[in-house]
């Protein structure tokens, strides 16, 4: 299983949505590197995650935008088990 972290920014609320899905292979393997390059280079946030295998990649990723992720992980597998968490919430001890 490969892993790959990248931590762009210290600010934990910076990025407000802590969000987190499963990819499944579609039609061609998948490369969690590849994905991670795809995240970091595409869509402002920190706290990357990408760790898996070419039939299966777990995304924790925290952004403003989490839509976009979504979009982008869709267009390279099937995606589910998506989480979106509103930190800031949560820190105030609401429902995130």
């Amino acid at each position: 299983m490969g892993f790959t972290s990248v931590d762009v920014e210290d600010d934990q609320f910076a990025y407000r949505y802590d969000t987190q899905l499963l990819i499944d292979r579609r039609d061609k393997d998948l490369d969690e590197e590849e994905i991670a390059d795809y995240i970091t280079a595409n869509i402002e946030g920190n706290s990357l995650i990408a760790a898996g295998n070419e039939d299966l990649v777990k995304i924790h990723f925290h952004t403003n935008e989490p839509w976009k992720v979504l979009e982008y992980c869709n267009s390279v597998g099937e995606i589910y088990d998506v989480v979106v968490e509103d930190m800031i919430r949560q820190s105030e001890g609401l429902q995130g």
